[in-house]
């Protein structure tokens, strides 16, 4: 059986000793538009978007300082502990999106503090952008050839010939077009619903929706932690979990609370 081989260079272009990479064009790039939709939901809702230009710088440190950290003391804090000066040099790559959303859950708490925006009103309305990003950084990790899946000989495996000449699941693309599907859900839910109800609902479906698939595509996935536990479960999942409890528990009492006021 033929398969499709990947082996694109992850360098988009050489600019002398600089890179610009496939996989930052997409990260920040998808920051950028989250922006543009944050432009359109303030319009709509009546509030002055200029905030926003503050918002993204915000967003954009907490995200990167939060999925690093999780990168280096999740996945391979062997190697960390013993090189700590490595943590910095972010451009080696290395980012956790479990600490990616922790990093932006407190940098909308400081961000609506500081401004005086009402932080569940802005936590839902940034889902819609956060699962954009989601979808954009797993597409970068497929331009990346990294987080590789399972070998497999379905018809729709992919060669990653940088790596190895395997076909494996393509499970970036599992997960980035999953998270598309999420915000064009979020994006349709929000010019059906009220106000009220996006606020509530949204984050617990977000976090249900986005760490459910999360945890359901690491069966698909080669090992990433550099340490073995006797837990059933990835650390992907384990790291999940907590996510998807909250998720449901926070959706069950948003949506009883929404049906007792109705």
């Amino acid at each position: 059986m033929e398969h499709f081989v990947w082996n694109i260079d992850p360098v988009l272009l050489h600019l002398g000793p600089l890179q610009l990479r496939w996989y930052g064009l997409l990260f920040v790039g998808s920051f950028f538009l989250g922006l543009s939709l944050l432009q359109w939901v303030y319009k709509r809702e009546n509030k002055d978007p200029a905030v926003l230009e503050h918002l993204l710088i915000y967003v954009m440190v907490g995200a990167v300082v939060g999925s690093r950290l999780m990168h280096c003391f999740a996945y391979e804090p062997h190697f960390y502990l013993s090189h700590p000066l490595e943590i910095f040099k972010v451009w080696k790559g290395g980012l956790a999106s479990h600490g990616g959303l922790l990093g932006v859950l407190v940098a909308l708490y400081l961000f609506s503090r500081r401004y005086n925006q009402p932080y569940l009103w802005l936590l839902a309305r940034i889902s819609m952008a956060g699962a954009l990003t989601a979808s954009f950084v797993r597409f970068g990790n497929f331009f990346n050839s990294e987080i590789l899946g399972l070998p497999t000989q379905q018809p729709w495996g992919i060669i990653f010939s940088r790596i190895d000449m395997l076909p494996r699941h393509p499970v970036q693309l599992y997960e980035a077009f999953s998270y598309l599907l999420l915000f064009v859900l979020l994006v349709w839910l929000y010019t059906k619903l009220s106000a009220k109800a996006t606020t509530r609902l949204f984050p617990p479906l977000f976090l249900t929706v986005m760490f459910s698939v999360r945890f359901a595509l690491e069966f698909t996935k080669t090992k990433q932690a550099d340490y073995t536990w006797s837990l059933p479960i990835t650390t992907g999942q384990a790291l999940s979990l907590p996510f998807i409890a909250m998720g449901l528990i926070w959706l069950f009492f948003a949506i009883r609370q929404l049906k007792k006021e109705a």
